[in-house]
């Protein structure tokens, strides 16, 4: 299959697919994709309502101490170095941007917390930016389909999907895969058996399913 007939197919499957996390503007978004790193959005979304009602402006979050911003966040993973970043990302928000979210690969990437991949989201949700922001989800589908070879980097899938996926699809094609990752191939139990993929995907046990192999 071609990438455009496997966008096509995984829109008929999640026509709906978007950024599931709970935001109001881009600083709020950048707040949560760094709360997200190794934890669910839906984990993530149950503590930012409180933590941006008290703090709903990078200056309001800049001026809190850890203390403050972990008993918000207290209930995910890591949330001990997820307030630091946080903080640190609302202070050069305000020292760097006048508390206004960067547009830019190379300005994003020069705030605490801010990696390629959380800039990448930024960008794509909040800018429409074409971008590919590669999660867990998107390069485990990203393998198995053939868009990237099992030992890529994270960096490698990223460059392979925006060779082979046209340019004005690559943000609909990151929602898509997360989507497809999330709930249908799942890293522990694909639904191989009702998969329309199985003779593009390099597992086999989902090949086996069909009789391929």
């Amino acid at each position: 299959m071609t990438s455009n007939e496997i966008l096509e197919k995984l829109e008929e499957l999640f026509p709906n697919a978007e950024c599931e996390l709970i935001h109001d503007n881009p600083f709020q978004l950048a707040v949560a994709v760094v709360l997200s790193a190794q934890a669910t959005d839906v984990s993530v979304n149950k503590v930012t309502p409180n933590l941006f009602k008290k703090y709903p402006t990078p200056e309001k979050m800049a001026k809190a101490t850890l203390e403050d911003i972990e008993a918000y966040i207290k209930s995910i993973g890591l949330y001990h170095n997820k307030a630091k970043s946080i903080l640190g990302l609302a202070q050069g928000l305000v020292n760097e941007f006048d508390g206004v979210m960067p547009q830019t690969m190379e300005e994003l990437l020069t705030l605490p917390g801010v990696g390629r991949k959380s800039a990448n989201v930024i960008l794509s949700v909040c800018f429409s930016v074409p971008a590919i922001a590669v999660d867990t989800h998107v390069e485990r589908i990203s393998k198995r389909l053939k868009f990237a070879a099992k030992n890529d980097s994270v960096l490698t899938v990223e460059k392979k999907l925006m060779k082979k996926i046209d340019k004005d699809k690559w943000n609909r094609a990151h929602h898509l895969f997360i989507f497809f990752g999330r709930y249908f191939c799942t890293a522990r139990s694909p639904k191989c058996d009702e998969c329309p993929f199985t003779t593009q995907c390099v597992d086999k046990k989902a090949k086996a399913l069909k009789g391929i192999i």
